[in-house]
C-alpha cells in the first residue's frame, strides 16, 4: 500500500542554518553531553539499520503463519501510523551528508569528534567506516535516533547501481532486508514525497525486538541507502512513540 504525502508534511526542503559559516554537519544549539554506554541497544539499532535479516518469512505470505517462532515477523494490529506523526517544523534540522532530518526537542548530539572526520587517518589512509551518519539521544539516552548511510550494493548484490528503494524490492521484499528476523513487525509502509517535481519512495516500518521498539525508514539514492531509525525501551513508546516516529519519518534525501 503506497501513501502520497507532499514534501512540506514530512519534511521542509532542506535550509541552511540561521548561522551561514557554522559547520553544517554540528547543530549550534544541540547540546553535547557526555555518553553513557549503551551496547545493548546499539548493538538493536546496527542489527536493524545496517544487517539483513536472516530467515525472515515476510508476514504478508501465509508461510509466514507456519515458520519457527524464532523465524518468522510477527504483526500487530496497531493503528495505522499516519495517526501518530507530529508536525516537525519547529525542530532542529539536522544537514548531513546527501541527507537531513529532523531531531526531536531536548535531544543531544551524541556523535563522537573522530565520527566527523573526512574519512582519513592523520597518515592519509582510508580510516575505518563509521556506523554511524548522524546520532542523537533523550537526556537519559534511553532513546535514540540515528541515521546509517551504506552502499545499496551491500544491501542486496546487484551490478545496476541502484536509484531508488524500489530496486530493492516491494515494501514487502524490502523487508527481509531492514526488519530483523524475530521481530514483531506492526506497520510497514511505503510512503511517496514529490520534491523537485518528481516523486520519491520511501520505505517505513516499525517493530519490536528484544523489548525495544523501532520506527525505521529507508531510501536510497545515487547508490547509497539512507536509513534512518529511532528507538526506545517498549515501556516508553506509548508517551514517546509519536515524537520519534516523526523525527525518523522526517528523513529527506537530497
Amino acid at each position: 500500500m503506497a501513501v502520497t504525502l507532499r514534501l512540506p508534511l514530512l519534511s521542509p526542503p532542506l535550509l541552511p542554518f540561521s548561522d551561514q559559516n557554522a559547520n553544517p554537519q554540528r547543530q549550534p544549539h544541540l547540546h553535547k553531553r557526555p555518553r553513557r554506554s549503551c551496547s545493548r541497544r546499539d548493538a538493536i539499532i546496527l542489527t536493524s539499520l545496517v544487517l539483513p535479516a536472516i530467515s525472515l518469512a515476510p508476514p504478508w505470505s501465509a508461510a509466514a503463519t507456519d515458520s519457527p517462532e524464532k523465524e518468522k515477523a510477527h504483526v500487530s494490529s496497531r493503528k495505522p501510523f499516519l495517526n501518530g506523526i507530529a508536525n516537525t517544523k519547529s525542530w532542529s534540522q539536522y544537514i548531513g551528508d546527501g541527507f537531513s532530518i529532523r531531531v526531536p526537542p531536548l535531544f543531544d548530539d551524541i556523535m563522537e569528534p573522530e565520527d566527523y572526520n573526512g574519512g582519513l587517518t592523520y597518515y592519509g589512509d582510508k580510516a575505518k567506516p563509521k556506523p554511524f551518519a548522524a546520532r542523537f539521544a533523550s537526556p537519559d539516552r534511553s532513546e535514540i535516533v540515528s541515521v546509517v548511510i551504506k552502499p545499496s550494493n551491500q544491501l542486496k548484490i546487484t551490478f545496476l547501481e541502484a536509484a531508488d528503494i524500489t530496486d530493492l524490492g516491494s515494501i514487502k521484499e524490502a523487508a527481509k532486508i531492514f526488519v530483523p528476523g524475530g521481530a514483531s513487525l506492526y506497520s510497514a509502509r511505503a510512503i511517496k514525497v514529490k520534491a523537485e517535481e518528481k516523486f520519491k519512495t520511501y520505505y517505513f516500518y516499525e517493530f519490536g525486538i528484544d523489548k525495544q521498539h523501532v520506527a525505521l525508514v529507508a531510501a536510497i539514492n545515487s547508490g547509497k541507502a539512507y536509513i534512518a531509525g529511532a528507538t526506545a525501551p517498549e515501556m516508553n513508546w506509548e508517551n514517546d512513540g509519536v515524537k520519534l516516529r516523526s523525527s525518523a519519518i522526517s528523513l529527506s534525501v537530497v
